[in-house]
């Protein structure tokens, strides 16, 4: 970004909470039926069809906005949001407006500024205040085939119409496209962490949307915001974001205006495109459904959610970093994921080795995941597998370099690492009898380097190691060869 200017980035998320049915009716929300295969007189907007909250919604709601510190609130009203699109058969979506469902919280995420390869810097926390976290349904699909102006066909998939959603609002505290996409992905993965939404973007069940704004550094006043919709990558968002604020500045900087709009992200041009002027909360004539009473949620059933969560990813990574004498970073890489907490917890355990655990994990186990493309979950390798190869390095029976070799086999076949050591012949020799008597062979068979050696030449150091290590084959314990080799080598 040039100099002299300041972005400000507000977010939007609407994630798909993990129901079985929709929120206001009995249909699937099954994703990859076959196009209005899941569809009733509710969801289709039919008249004299009323809707029915479902009780499901309420409780992956407050799971969610517990997990994302937001303040559940006992009263929340259900509003009609009034506009007109093909895949919005009642010509209104059920939304909330003034009295959400969740308000007022604020996150604690890690963000780092990214190298030209988009590789993370140093990472440092940042504090994101979250307005609201309300419930909704979701419109359905436009589906488009063919080319514009020549064979342009257009048909409305209502399978998604009434699915349900929680939308997550923040304030405007980003202040680079990177902040944002650290935030989405932590978000992503608090929802993940919960069971409240597969936040699978591919599936299109969690979706974000970013208002962008420059302004010049020391003006307080905000500028102009363009609202970037329907991103469904964070990739894909933060790049779109990138474009935007340089479309901004130079725009500004040529003496045109930025209009308020709504714009959409085009990946292969790599470039924002109008979509439409950008409507204000009046627009949508917000009245309250008539045909739902208010929402009343009480303490006792937000204390029953919030009791039934699982520790939370701040909450164990403070434990962690007591615990297990981690770093605030790397405590934070390993709660990224409620999975891969839970592999480190059981291989720390097992491995008696909390410290090296975290760090074959950060290192090895991710790195044979993203070969793989496998999730923690579909590893071959278990964590109390891990801890018996991290258990045998400590007891000096093989050595670092060979449980490299030993741990990606493991996670190529899924065999336990005594096991491995044992097909291969791996198991290092500490015996210091044995190892005494290759030394003993060494230092005979070489009298001109011992004599020079002794000369004061320490590099020959190097030599005599490397004559033993073949003597026995590689299997001796290097630390204890080092150590007698010295006692030798001066007597």
């Amino acid at each position: 970004m040039k100099s002299g200017w300041e972005t400000v980035i507000g977010l939007e998320i609407h994630a798909q909470l993990s129901t079985e049915s929709k929120i206001f009716c009995g249909c699937s929300t099954k994703f990859g039926d076959e196009p209005n295969a899941n569809t009733c007189p509710v969801c289709l907007g039919l008249p004299g069809a009323l809707p029915v909250l479902n009780r499901r919604v309420i409780e992956l709601g407050a799971r969610a906005a517990l997990a994302l510190t937001l303040r559940v609130n006992e009263r929340s009203i259900f509003a009609r949001k009034n506009y007109f699109y093909p895949d919005l058969p009642k010509g209104y979506q059920i939304s909330q407006f003034d009295r959400p469902f969740s308000e007022q919280g604020e996150l604690e995420i890690m963000t780092a500024e990214r190298d030209e390869g988009g590789h993370p810097r140093e990472w440092r926390p940042m504090k994101v205040r979250i307005t609201r976290l309300h419930l909704e349904e979701d419109a359905g699909k436009n589906v488009h085939e063919g080319l514009p102006d020549v064979d342009r066909y257009s048909y409305v998939d209502l399978n998604r119409a009434g699915t349900p959603l929680a939308e997550i609002v923040t304030e405007p505290d980003f202040r680079s496209s990177w902040e944002a996409y650290d935030y989405v992905n932590h978000v992503r993965h608090a929802l993940q962490w919960v069971g409240a939404c597969e936040a699978d973007m591919e599936k299109g069940n969690l979706r974000c949307e970013a208002n962008v704004s420059v302004r010049r550094i020391g003006d307080e006043n905000f500028g102009t915001k363009v609202e970037l919709k329907n991103l469904n990558s964070v990739r894909f968002m933060q790049r779109a974001i990138e474009y935007e604020i340089e479309r901004q500045i130079e725009l500004i900087e040529s003496g045109g205006q930025v209009r308020q709009e709504t714009r959409l992200w085009n990946e292969h041009a790599a470039e924002t495109r109008v979509m439409r002027s950008k409507e204000e909360a009046h627009d949508y004539r917000y009245f309250p459904e008539p045909d739902l009473p208010p929402l009343i949620v009480g303490a006792e059933f937000i204390e029953q959610v919030r009791n039934s969560l699982p520790e939370l990813p701040d909450t164990r990574r403070n434990r962690f970093m007591q615990e297990y004498d981690l770093s605030y970073n790397d405590a934070s890489q390993l709660v990224s994921e409620r999975a891969l907490a839970d592999y480190y917890e059981q291989a720390a355990k097992a491995s008696a080795n909390p410290r090296a655990a975290g760090n074959w994990i950060r290192s090895e186990l991710l790195r044979e995941l993203e070969t793989a493309n496998q999730t923690v979950a579909e590893c071959l390798a278990s964590p109390d597998e891990l801890g018996a190869l991290i258990r045998l390095i400590d007891e000096g029976k093989i050595s670092g370099k060979q449980a490299k070799e030993v741990f990606i086999e493991m996670c190529a076949s899924g065999k336990g690492a005594a096991a491995i050591v044992a097909e291969r012949g791996m198991a290092q020799l500490s015996d210091t009898g044995e190892i005494d008597s290759a030394i003993d062979e060494v230092i005979a068979a070489s009298p001109n380097q011992l004599e020079q050696y002794r000369a004061g030449k320490e590099a020959l150091f190097g030599f005599f190691v490397g004559q033993v290590m073949k003597a026995t084959k590689g299997k001796a314990n290097p630390k204890i060869v080092n150590e007698r080799l010295r006692e030798k080598l001066k007597a």
